[in-house]
């Protein structure tokens, strides 16, 4: 490997994280294509966050949910750690075999104009290309529709930097032939949102995200303590978990493993040039091979 290659795997994560997605992707369709005689189904390709293409300040990283986390800075990522480089959808296109059908959405339409105009020349030489300027929560559940025809093999790539995948979504691609890596926001976001004193202003997001009741978040983050005050009376004291981040994590994988057989235990971890955890890359399969590939591409 290369000092330039070291560097990228070292310090930049966005790079980190995508180079080990390509790796899979490429893995997952030479193996569909060396069975391509005998398997019954199409192959498709969702991503479902695709952005412009470039990985670069855009506003598809603002997360706009009752005003929280509205700028990049908020994020505690610093624009040193997003260089310019060629996105998901261009690298995944570039790989000698194909999908039947690739799938491009995301909720900023200058962002998908942008990328349908960069891979004008992919749509011009036979691939099957849709763009869609949508929540991808809704698309979600369309894929999860046509994958209970049991007519696809899909390999799904969620990549937001904030919370805006629904776990009702998630779930509807339980038993399904799906594929998926998930970008989850344990330390940028999450961990923000689990405060010291179990004082949790965006408890209904929480839910959202984990598909978990408020009870079980606070019992799974927090432990209950007893102290006394100055008047010598008994309160009940509420402490957060010790490596929350961790935990987050874990959490996600647990929740992950209701809807497929296998999920990476060991997540890619993303950190910033600071060295702090920001975001866990899980993948997620009812297929043990895949599992495998993933796992060792992880490691």
């Amino acid at each position: 490997m290369t000092n330039t290659q070291n560097k990228l795997w070292g310090g930049d994560w966005t790079e980190k994280k995508l180079l080990a997605f390509t790796k899979y992707v490429e893995a997952y369709l030479t193996i569909i294509n060396k069975y391509k005689n005998q398997n019954k189904w199409e192959t498709i390709y969702f991503d479902g966050f695709v952005g412009c293409g470039d990985r670069g300040l855009s506003d598809n990283i603002k997360y706009n949910n009752n005003n929280l986390f509205h700028t990049f800075k908020e994020y505690n990522i610093e624009e040193k750690d997003i260089i310019v480089y060629e996105g998901a959808a261009e690298r995944v296109l570039n790989i000698e075999n194909k999908f039947n059908y690739y799938y491009f959405i995301d909720s900023n339409k200058d962002s998908i104009d942008k990328l349908k105009n960069k891979l004008k020349n992919f749509e011009n030489n036979d691939y099957k290309l849709e763009f869609r300027c949508c929540d991808a929560n809704i698309q979600i559940l369309k894929l999860a529709e046509a994958m209970k025809t049991n007519n696809y093999a899909a390999l799904v790539f969620l990549d937001p930097f904030g919370m805006q995948i629904n776990w009702k979504s998630i779930e509807q691609l339980k038993d399904t032939r799906t594929d998926m890596w998930i970008l989850i926001p344990t330390g940028v976001i999450i961990n923000r949102l689990l405060d010291r004193n179990m004082k949790l202003m965006y408890i209904d997001k929480l839910e959202t995200f984990f598909g978990l009741q408020e009870a079980e978040i606070k019992e799974y983050f927090y432990n209950e303590h007893k102290e006394t005050n100055l008047f010598n009376e008994t309160e009940i004291k509420a402490r957060k978990v010790e490596k929350p981040i961790q935990k987050i994590a874990k959490l996600y994988i647990k929740q992950l493993n209701t809807i497929w057989k296998y999920v990476t235990e060991s997540p890619l971890i993303l950190r910033n040039s600071n060295n702090v955890p920001i975001y866990h890359l899980a993948f997620a399969s009812n297929n043990g091979v895949a599992k495998k590939i993933a796992s060792q591409i992880i490691k």
